[in-house]
């Protein structure tokens, strides 16, 4: 049985912020809509990535800040440090590590992402 990941909520306290600040990173706006008073829907896609992530009013009971190592995976880490830096996202330093090379940043809300770059084998 084929199963693929699609979507993964984000929980956010300000939805309009947290849309410039994925903008800013990058990812693709697919859907912004309020449904009703208190359900609105937000899905961003990372540019070539076949799963996505939703933010909004409504969409998840978790803690704001509570998804913790979201990760995505780039071809050169360095290069996606030095864009994300450009775009004004604070990210932490290059780190080197046996299993890749990782860029890490928060989203407003302190949600966290790995940026990794894949090892060498």
């Amino acid at each position: 049985m084929e199963m693929k990941l699609e979507l993964v909520p984000v929980p956010v306290t300000d939805v309009d912020r947290a849309i410039e600040f994925y903008k800013k990173v990058g990812f693709n706006l697919d859907h912004d809509h309020k449904v009703k008073p208190g359900l609105r829907f937000v899905q961003f896609t990372p540019p070539g990535s076949a799963c996505s992530i939703t933010l909004g009013e409504g969409v998840t009971q978790m803690k704001p800040g509570s998804q913790q190592g979201l990760q995505v995976v780039v071809k050169d880490a360095r290069k996606a440090h030095e864009e994300l830096t450009k775009r004004g996202i604070e990210v932490s330093e290059v780190q080197e590590m046996p299993w890749g090379i990782f860029v890490f940043f928060s989203d407003p809300d302190g949600n966290t992402w790995a940026v990794q770059e894949l090892p060498k084998y």
